[in-house]
């Protein structure tokens, strides 16, 4: 590790620890979708109102149920029908997640590029969770979607950080490096101080954990399988592992061996997922 990683990574571990760390917001649309989701007797229209306020997030969700995944022989051309469609916890769970893009933008082109990257992985990875779930489990599709959408939601104050330390910036073996380290801490602290479920906000710390073994399978087990899949036919490290070792692969009831890509259907399920999310 470098002396400007090293330096960086205890400035960044001291500031979680004093909570002096600036941790970001969530937008106010998935703060409002949230609050709403949280009402008992909401209803169909009331949450379209909430979401309607929010013409791009509008438009998304839209795509979304329209989209091959999801679609119905009949196209969905407002949002009240689509919320219908998708049901109340779905929709929330979905608007929350893609309200999230909006999070990741900067100032600096060079920032920019890099959480355009993490947020075009995350769209990717969630996509493949999406299936995954659908397919190997009785989990819910949606959580697991919001799961792959907010597991690199930690690397966001550090890119912040890195905007303002112009050293730090210019260093992308440092930075990365960084980024590898610490995202997993912060992005736990950031869900729990959203109020995320316990079995989202846990997954950053825990996904890249390739030992875990928990007593039935959950939501850190189909992000980390995604996570592996969506790097098959690179040279990331992650592809020399013994996946054979992997509980999680165990757990879904997956062949380690398999790439899910051979497979037709589930090959053009993913893609289908990942373009309903881009």
């Amino acid at each position: 590790m470098s002396k400007l990683a090293e330096k960086v990574q205890k400035e960044l571990i001291q500031a979680i620890d004093n909570d002096e760390l600036v941790l970001p917001t969530l937008p106010e649309v998935a703060l409002k979708v949230r609050e709403a989701a949280e009402d008992p007797n909401i209803g169909i229209p009331e949450l379209s109102k909430v979401i309607g306020n929010d013409a791009a997030l509008t438009a998304r969700i839209i795509k979304v149920v329209n989209s091959p995944l999801l679609r119905t022989n009949k196209e969905i051309t407002d949002l009240q029908m689509a919320v219908a469609r998708l049901g109340i916890n779905y929709t929330c769970n979905l608007a929350t997640g893609l309200a999230m893009e909006q999070m990741f933008q900067a100032t600096s082109d060079v920032v920019d590029r890099k959480m355009r990257e993490v947020w075009n992985k995350s769209t990717e990875i969630a996509g493949i969770c999406h299936v995954l779930c659908k397919h190997y489990t009785r989990l819910l599709p949606d959580q697991a979607t919001l799961a792959g959408l907010v597991h690199q939601i930690g690397v966001l104050p550090i890119l912040t950080y890195a905007e303002e330390h112009s050293e730090l910036l210019a260093d992308s073996i440092s930075l990365n490096h960084v980024i590898e380290q610490i995202h997993p801490i912060i992005g736990d602290k950031i869900l729990r101080t959203w109020d995320f479920p316990e079995q989202i906000a846990m997954i950053p710390s825990q996904y890249l954990d390739f030992t875990r073994d928990s007593a039935k399978v959950d939501y850190v087990d189909i992000v980390q399988v995604a996570t592996l899949q969506s790097y098959l036919g690179s040279e990331h490290p992650y592809t020399q592992l013994d996946w054979s070792q992997i509980p999680a692969f165990r757990k879904l009831g997956l062949d380690p061996n398999q790439n899910l890509n051979d497979d037709e259907d589930l090959s053009a399920a993913m893609e289908a997922a990942m373009s309903m999310l881009q």
